[in-house]
């Protein structure tokens, strides 16, 4: 008895020893851990865009990939066979810079009126304003100074009536940005118009009578767009009833088969504008070989058909994605371009 015992004990004081020896271990192991903790780094942010600097930040914000919407200051002039003079060119490239000027006044100040809204939205939270690359401040002052200074340098480039076209634009997307934005289908006739000025204001600046065929089929080809996008806009919402209204204002208040019935007609009445405007100087060529002038329809048509490919899948994005991005409607514009080309150069 007294040897069990004793081999009990030793045992005993063994696994004792054994187990403050672990713990012992265990807590000197982990101390370093503990006392080290205070020294840990803050986390890194997510890897993303690297800052921009002011003045490329506030390039980004007047949205560089949309100046190519203002190459639509060319359509009058060049639907009147008016771009061969270097005077002519030079007056429309000023005017290409005033428009541009002025849009981007809209576009500065728009992000910052819209800056808090912004920040809460998935994609529009990347621009440079949401994003505290621009300060709030900084895009009011410069659109405020290119909202005044580019109808006066049209007053003094240009004249009177492209200064006031120019005036007008901007109050009616500035009036847009606070008020129209909220009011079912003056929305869209707005944006509609912004589309409409362009095409106007470099017939204006040179003095060309604008045709009454060439401003429909400008309008409601305009209007064709929009409410396309709007359509495609509706039909990726349509799953997520939720997010309809953190994309547009009036999103969720549209159907989608009115907006369809919207850009249907609107393709129908500039189909049917542009057939009268190329068939007002008579079904027969002017001294030309052919009737070039009546041919391009066919070109105008299938444009408007291709482009409503898009718009019935619901991926009509913006207008001038959808133009440059889709090869076949490049093919076709080249071809009514040619079409067109020749019925002004009267070959």
């Amino acid at each position: 008895m007294s040897e069990r015992s004793s081999t009990t004990g030793t045992t005993t004081k063994t696994t004792t020893t054994n187990t403050t020896n672990t713990v012992s271990t265990t807590t000197t192991a982990a101390a370093p851990a503990v006392i080290g903790r205070p020294r840990r780094t803050a986390p890194r942010r997510a890897p993303g865009r690297r800052p921009l600097s002011l003045p490329a930040a506030l390039l980004r914000t007047v949205r560089p990939r949309q100046w190519v919407k203002n190459v639509l200051v060319l359509a009058a002039p060049a639907a009147a066979g008016e771009l061969d003079s270097y005077l002519a060119v030079g007056r429309l490239a000023v005017v290409f810079v005033l428009f541009t000027a002025a849009a981007a006044a809209v576009y500065l100040i728009n992000d910052a009126r819209d800056a808090e809204a912004d920040r809460a939205h998935p994609v529009k939270c990347r621009r440079p304003v949401a994003a505290g690359q621009v300060p709030v401040p900084v895009a009011y002052a410069t659109g405020a100074l290119l909202a005044v200074l580019a109808p006066v340098a049209a007053a003094l480039l240009c004249d009177a009536m492209t200064a006031a076209l120019l005036t007008a634009y901007v109050v009616m997307q500035l009036a847009y940005c606070v008020w129209f934005k909220h009011v079912l289908v003056v929305d869209l006739a707005v944006v509609t118009t912004g589309f409409l000025m362009r095409t106007m204001i470099g017939g204006v600046a040179l003095h060309i009578p604008l045709s009454r065929w060439f401003l429909i089929t400008a309008g409601f080809g305009a209007l064709f767009m929009v409410a396309a996008k709007r359509y495609s806009e509706a039909v990726q919402m349509a799953g997520r009833p939720e997010k309809r209204g953190a994309t547009r204002a009036l999103l969720d208040e549209y159907t989608t088969g009115y907006l369809r019935f919207v850009w249907q007609l609107a393709a129908g009445v500039a189909v049917l504008g542009y057939c009268l405007w190329a068939l007002e100087s008579g079904g027969t060529a002017n001294g030309g070989l052919l009737p070039w002038r009546q041919l391009s329809m066919v070109a105008f048509i299938l444009s408007v058909l291709r482009y409503a490919v898009f718009a019935d899948r619901g991926t009509a994005g913006a207008p001038e994605d959808v133009v440059l991005r889709d090869r076949g409607l490049a093919v076709i514009g080249l071809v009514w371009v040619a079409l067109y080309g020749l019925a002004v150069a009267d070959l």
